[in-house]
Order: structure tokens, then sequence, then C-alpha cells
């Protein structure tokens, strides 16, 4: 099996970086153990940069530093094109998961947002929970 292509949404990313005991920490070794390969853009990659420095997690400059540093190496860099045609979604920080993962031809799109597992139906990639792409690959 080829090494599927994936977007993590904020949420999905941040409880694999910031719970090492966590429900998706498998996420972590699968991306470290090149089982994934987990895809960024210049917009996912702002979105977690300015998520990571919320008041709520707080986080050093260091340690921002350090799970940016265990994330973006693994990461295929995608280029999306200005005018990438997605489906119509109510959290605009949403949009730019979406146009990574069509411009990139992912595997899929893991999410636990309603609002992106909503359009699975309608979405040329596969948008999956978590738990659900887990089942796909078989860890």
């Amino acid at each position: 099996m080829t090494q599927p292509r994936v977007v993590l949404d904020t949420n999905v990313l941040l409880s694999a970086l910031l719970f090492h005991a966590g429900s998706l920490a498998w996420l972590r070794q699968a991306w470290r153990s090149e089982t994934i390969r987990p895809l960024a853009s210049r917009d996912t990659t702002a979105e977690l940069i300015r998520v990571l420095s919320y008041p709520k997690f707080r986080l050093t400059a260091d340690e921002r530093e350090d799970l940016l540093g265990d994330y973006l190496p693994w990461c295929e860099t995608v280029r999306v094109p200005k005018r990438t045609k997605v489906p119509r979604c109510r959290d605009p920080f949403d949009r730019p998961f979406l146009e990574l993962a069509l411009a990139a031809k992912a595997n899929a799109l893991l999410t636990g947002d309603k609002d992106l597992l909503a359009l699975a139906g309608a979405f040329a990639v596969p948008i999956l929970a978590p738990a659900a792409f887990r089942n796909r690959i078989g860890r």
C-alpha cells in the first residue's frame, strides 16, 4: 500500500501534537513512521501557527517551535492555486483545508468538524473522522 497523503485539520493536528496519550496520538507516530504523509499549504500552516499562539495553550515560543519542528518536516508542501473551487462552508477557516485536499489530490481530509464532515458526500476527496481513517488503513 502506498503512503496515504492526508490533510489534517487544525483541531485534529493539535490533538495529535499536544496530547501525547490522547486518542489521536497515533497520528503523530503515523507521520513519524511515514505510514502517512501529511499535506500542508501556506494557509494551513499559517492557521496552525496562529492557533498554537492562543493563550489557552500557554505555549512558549520555544515550545511552539518544537511542535512545528515535530510536524512540518514530515509534511509535503503543496502550492494551492488561488482559484481553487470548493463547496461553500460555514466556517471560512475550513476553506483552506478543502482547497489543499483538492489541489493536492489528497487521499483524505481528516477532521472532527461537523461542518466539514457534512460535506463528505459532495466533495471529491474523502472527508473522514480520524477513527474511520485509522480503520481504513488498518492500524
